[in-house]
């Protein structure tokens, strides 16, 4: 039996993005905004920038709170975070 199809939101990549660099970070430096130098690498936040991996829901939640807006924001497609400022 194959594995069900995870629909996928198809602006988060870009969002993730949008955050890091809206608060003028590197990938390293949003990894370090984040709290999460111990369990999260560069390569993890590039591959989430890219669309090539979903991050980790308590990532997702790291991200809505560092950008202070809620989860739905970066999950559903129909918001727009650029609508939101720090």
């Amino acid at each position: 039996m194959g594995r069900a199809r995870i629909e996928r939101p198809e602006k988060l990549a870009t969002k993730l993005r949008e955050i890091r660099r809206s608060l003028g970070l590197s990938q390293n430096g949003m990894i370090n905004a984040l709290g999460m130098t111990e369990s999260l690498t560069q390569a993890e936040v590039s591959a989430f920038e890219q669309a090539k991996r979903l991050p980790p829901l308590l990532v997702l939640l790291r991200y809505a709170r560092t950008f202070e807006i809620h989860v739905d924001d970066l999950i559903d497609d129909d918001i727009d975070i650029a609508d939101h400022a720090m």
